[in-house]
């Protein structure tokens, strides 16, 4: 069966660029364009897309608007496609909340192969879970009642990890287990990014700079355009490494992951979460390998069942939770009164 998809769009020109792009793979079929949120409502009670590629900006209505709606009306996996502006960040964030599945830039002269990945994301939406708009962010946990106990904790998520990551982090306490975070995103996002995870969490939420000290009470989130690895001069510190991409992404995951592996050891844990491919599955397995704990999100509940299936067939995950469960698991793992406490 071919995967039906409705463009939305004010620009005539885009959405002809945008059907030109998917047209171009056999497995998917345009069963409608509009051109603003009214026609794209009719269409969608119409023709019941699988996917739908929705612009940030439109008259009449924003996507991000409409795409609140949609979520809670009629969930359906939708494609943001925006222009990589610092306003274009922060609106495509909240869209990534509201459950969007994944954003795509449009093209300009300098990202002009910005649609290569559109057909590979039509795809996995296709195939991805979507539930109505997200829960409201968990309240956190009274000040006192947690005890680090040394351990680092380093996650890894892709696509649905920012609806994944508001849920865990909005249950860490204010002093939480230090925190590195390896998120694909573009470059231009992630500093946004960190910073609206820093006014939705207890803990202290950054992007993480070059030789940062690693402490508790702090989440470092990695760079768009850099590897997050760590490093011991003696304490450990953030290292930023801008070489290659690795599984085709930077920030890759198992480069974080490889990193803790050696540095931290048995004192670590490590959660891989919801994405395509297979990047951090390799690391995480060097991590259960080091005497890591290793927690993996579990099928149900991902938007995208790839890394961490990846990771728990090769034997990486050693337990996987529903998202729900994963920050307890953490804290869990990471609490002074259990018996493995390291000091």
């Amino acid at each position: 069966m071919s995967i039906r998809v409705l463009v939305v769009d004010d620009s005539p020109t885009m959405r002809r660029l945008i059907s030109a792009t998917l047209r171009a793979d056999p497995m998917i079929e345009i069963v409608g364009e509009a051109s603003d949120p009214n026609e794209a409502r009719r269409a969608i009670k119409l023709l019941y897309p699988d996917v739908i590629t929705l612009d940030i900006e439109m008259p009449n209505m924003n996507g991000l608007d409409f795409l609140e709606r949609i979520m809670r009306l009629r969930p359906t996996p939708v494609i943001m496609v925006s222009t990589l502006t610092q306003k274009g960040a922060d609106i495509n964030l909240r869209a990534l909340e509201f459950g969007a599945f994944d954003c795509v830039a449009k093209p300009t002269r300098q990202h002009s192969d910005s649609f290569e990945s559109l057909v590979e994301k039509v795809k996995a939406a296709s195939r991805s879970r979507r539930t109505p708009l997200l829960r409201k962010p968990a309240a956190q946990p009274p000040a006192g009642s947690f005890v680090p106990n040394g351990r680092v904790v380093a996650i890894g998520s892709s696509t649905g990890g920012v609806e994944a990551l508001v849920e865990i982090l909005s249950h860490f306490p204010v002093n939480c287990p230090p925190t590195l975070i390896s998120q694909h995103m573009p470059a231009n996002f992630t500093k946004s990014f960190a910073e609206r995870l820093n006014r939705l969490c207890a803990a202290h939420v950054a992007q993480a700079t070059d030789g940062a000290l690693i402490k508790p009470g702090h989440i470092y989130v990695a760079p768009g355009d850099a590897h997050l690895e760590v490093k011991n001069y003696p304490e450990p510190r953030c290292q930023l490494n801008h070489g290659d991409r690795v599984n085709g992404h930077c920030p890759s995951v198992d480069m974080m992951f490889n990193a803790v592996a050696r540095q931290f050891k048995a004192k670590a844990i490590g959660v891989i979460l919801t994405g395509m491919g297979r990047d951090g599955a390799a690391g995480l397995l060097e991590m259960r390998r080091a005497g890591a704990e290793t927690i993996g999100q579990d099928e149900a509940s991902c938007v995208v069942y790839g890394m961490p299936k990846v990771a728990f067939e090769i034997g990486a995950v050693a337990q996987q939770y529903s998202l729900e469960r994963i920050a307890a698991q953490i804290l869990q793992h990471a609490q002074a009164a259990r018996r493995e406490t390291v000091g």
